[in-house]
């Protein structure tokens, strides 16, 4: 009933395992490099043309 793993289907697992590790925190370390505050900031702030938009659809 119950069969057990050879030894390179073990080995293949650890090192899926790993892989999938490591590239979560290769992943991470990249991505705390980025400002994203900095873009969020830039993509919601009014800019001068959709403020003058928005004054000239109220008169």
């Amino acid at each position: 009933m119950l069969e057990q793993l050879e030894t390179w289907h073990i080995i293949l697992i650890i090192a899926t395992v790993l892989a999938v590790v490591w590239s979560n925190i290769a992943l991470l370390k990249y991505s705390a490099k980025f400002d994203i505050k900095g873009k969020i900031d830039k993509q919601t702030k009014p800019t001068e043309h959709t403020v003058q938009r928005k004054d000239k659809d109220v008169e």
